[in-house]
């Protein structure tokens, strides 16, 4: 077998597809809480806190140099990292309840007792009380019995 022909082999498995179909949807959900963060759990909080932008805080460790263009600013951005902890917080809850609302629909179908084998109609009762009489008919004469369309009697063409 080809690598090509083992790749496309992966590749086909639905595993593979459904975790695609994961991460992609997994990225847009993380643009969304990133927004949700950004513009509307921030801003109040920012509010409350006396109007402080949580993304702009941080300690400056060297200023930068006007003076000079290769002197940069060196700083911990803690703001960011705080609202990058929230968008993680948020993300982490949603998976939470994602699972465990999966494990109380795994847990259910589980505790659901097995369904009863319905029971024969009339019809296939008194069938097999015909076959088991013939079993008994043909165990008492010693008789196998004959393979299926063995002892037709309908004309041969």
């Amino acid at each position: 077998m080809s690598i090509v022909s083992e790749f496309r082999e992966f590749i086909e498995r639905g595993n593979v597809i459904d975790l695609a179909v994961g991460v992609i949807i997994g990225a847009s959900f993380n643009a969304i809480v990133k927004s949700l963060v950004d513009q509307v759990v921030m801003p109040p909080i920012g509010l409350l806190t006396g109007g402080i932008d949580f993304s702009r805080l941080k300690w400056v460790l060297r200023p930068e140099d006007p003076a000079t263009e290769a002197v940069e600013q060196v700083a911990i951005q803690y703001g960011a990292f705080i609202n990058t902890v929230i968008q993680f917080l948020i993300v982490a809850w949603v998976v939470f309840l994602l699972v465990k609302l999966v494990n109380s629909v795994r847990r259910r179908e589980a505790e659901k007792p097995p369904e009863a084998k319905p029971q024969p109609t009339a019809t296939e009762v008194l069938l097999m009380e015909i076959r088991d009489q013939l079993k008994a008919q043909n165990a008492a004469a010693g008789a196998t019995p004959a393979p299926p369309g063995a002892g037709s009697t309908a004309p041969k063409a």
